[in-house]
């Protein structure tokens, strides 16, 4: 189990992630739409996620950012501690009217891409500005890529959260065991 706890003034997050778990989650961060992208992020791609987080009650942006720091972090400390991971993930995730597409590579190296045709501004009570600021953010402190597109879709809640699923999906392929280690360098 890999712990974090961040405090600052913005934010209060004590965290507990198993990368291999069986997809047990209890998530509160105090904002409904969020701990339930959070949930579905972490039950599909089978990881356990205990997630405490309190925000400044100015807007969203300090909670979102930081727990995705905080939940990047404990990632990158869990795939970089295993051997023979696949590496490499990918899924296409239906919801309902949304098609979600994404790929993802832990190689040590952070860069995100994120497309989701979002024009609504909330979501659930959530700036939708933050659901692409929550991956940039996830991928930059686990330190892999991350690419995701809408490929199609107009209810913005579907595509919001097909993008967590889809995500999970990649991320859950990305860590399946492989007997070598895909990189010509012969390391990640």
């Amino acid at each position: 189990m890999i712990e974090r706890k961040r405090t600052t003034h913005e934010t209060d997050i004590s965290l507990k992630l198993r990368l291999k778990g069986a997809g047990r989650v209890d998530v509160t961060t105090g904002h409904g739409f969020f701990d339930h992208m959070l949930h579905q992020l972490a039950y599909h791609a089978g990881m356990d996620l205990n997630l405490k987080a309190i925000g400044d009650q100015t807007g969203d942006h300090h909670l979102v950012e930081d727990v995705a720091i905080c939940l990047g972090d404990a990632f990158q400390e869990g795939w970089r501690n295993q051997n023979g991971l696949n590496r490499f993930g990918h899924t296409i995730l239906p919801m309902d009217d949304a098609l979600v597409m994404c790929a993802t590579d832990l190689c040590g190296r952070a860069y995100c891409e994120v497309d989701l045709k979002l024009t609504r501004e909330t979501v659930g009570g959530l700036d939708t500005e933050m659901v692409p600021h929550f991956f940039r953010s996830f991928s930059s402190a686990s330190m892999i890529n991350l690419h995701l597109k809408t490929l199609s879709g107009t209810n913005h809640h579907h595509v919001i959260e097909a993008a967590f699923k889809a995500t999970a999906r990649a991320l859950r392929q990305a860590l399946s065991q492989d007997m070598i280690t895909f990189s010509t360098k012969g390391a990640l």
